[in-house]
């Protein structure tokens, strides 16, 4: 019973426009994984902030909007994009109504498993916009050590190449 008393406060007390805001974002993300698929570079462009970040799964994938583009319109202009299928996502909106922060679940036929997480804002005469995505591909703990001695040996060799 107490459970349920929680629940129906929680309900009662949380602020309905959030869970309208919550799908709006939801909608934005979506559309940013349908345009990445189909190549769609306006419409996937279009949803960021004009000073967005782009965070990709390797280190030295820290992009402007403009960085980004320039990476992905070669492929775009072929018609070729990347697929991630969300599995499941969290979405926070702040109180004020105007940042948001999610976390989700994708999967990807190349990487398997991601994770995407990021930052929208919103602008009254625009809607919701993406101003940080942050794509990483979670490791199991049972496979750290491993992946990070792998990375630690990449990062030697390739210091070691860069030196002669």
């Amino acid at each position: 019973m107490k459970k349920f008393i929680v629940v129906l406060c929680l309900f009662l007390f949380a602020n309905p426009a959030h869970a309208d805001e919550k799908s709006d974002v939801a909608s934005v993300l979506d559309s940013f994984h349908v345009a990445a698929a189909n190549a769609q570079a306006q419409t996937y462009f279009d949803l960021f902030t004009a000073d967005a970040v782009f965070i990709g799964t390797d280190v030295g994938e820290y992009w402007t909007v403009e960085e980004f583009k320039s990476y992905a319109m070669p492929g775009f202009s072929e018609g070729k994009g990347w697929t991630y299928v969300p599995r499941n996502r969290d979405i926070h909106i702040s109180d004020s109504g105007e940042v948001a922060w999610f976390h989700e679940v994708l999967d990807s036929e190349s990487y398997g498993t991601t994770r995407g997480t990021g930052v929208l804002l919103f602008d009254e005469g625009k809607g919701w916009k993406i101003a940080q995505y942050h794509l990483t591909v979670p490791v199991p703990n049972d496979l750290i050590g491993e992946v990070t001695d792998r990375i630690k040996s990449y990062e030697n060799q390739a210091e070691e190449h860069s030196q002669d």
